[in-house]
């Protein structure tokens, strides 16, 4: 019985000839994430065509040293959405909590954070935002790191002379 006799998955990947190169051309560039570059090795493993390895998935987890889970999440996405829905990174917003700050609050904590700071402060510290923003009910909660967080994204310096 060979290895591709093994595989039992529902999901069977039979990779295209422009698929393999594609992947091909993934690993030896080599400047994607890590998780990028797993994936694309599990989808070479993972194909049974006559090019194709044809492991079986916890042969994959052994050789790549992942879970078996990840091997048959990342055949399944394949079959069902594609090569590319297979190789990116989804966010599901189920999994996540919820964002504090919206794209309104945001603006509001942006323009809070670049307007003059209390009277007898020279500038605004990530404290006294977040009472602010809850004192003037534009989040219910927040924590300094969460405004923090908002900020940076933004490439906004509370420790600027100018903030605007």
């Amino acid at each position: 019985m060979t290895a591709k006799q093994k595989t039992r998955s529902k999901y069977v990947v039979q990779l295209s000839d422009e698929e393999r190169e594609r992947l091909g051309a993934v690993i030896q560039n080599g400047k994607h994430p890590a998780r990028h570059l797993l994936k694309a090795r599990i989808l070479l493993k993972t194909d049974a065509s006559d090019a194709g390895a044809g492991w079986n998935d916890s042969q994959i987890a052994a050789a790549l040293d992942t879970s078996i889970d990840t091997v048959s999440r990342t055949r399944r996405t394949l079959v069902e959405e594609g090569l590319d829905a297979a190789l990116t990174r989804r966010h599901s917003p189920a999994s996540a909590r919820k964002r504090i700050f919206d794209g309104a609050a945001e603006a509001r904590l942006i323009a809070l954070a670049c307007s003059p700071p209390p009277k007898g402060r020279a500038r605004w510290t990530l404290e006294l935002l977040e009472s602010a923003v809850v004192e003037l009910n534009i989040v219910d909660r927040a924590s300094d790191n969460t405004i923090g967080r908002t900020l940076k994204k933004t490439n906004l310096s509370l420790t600027s002379r100018s903030n605007g």
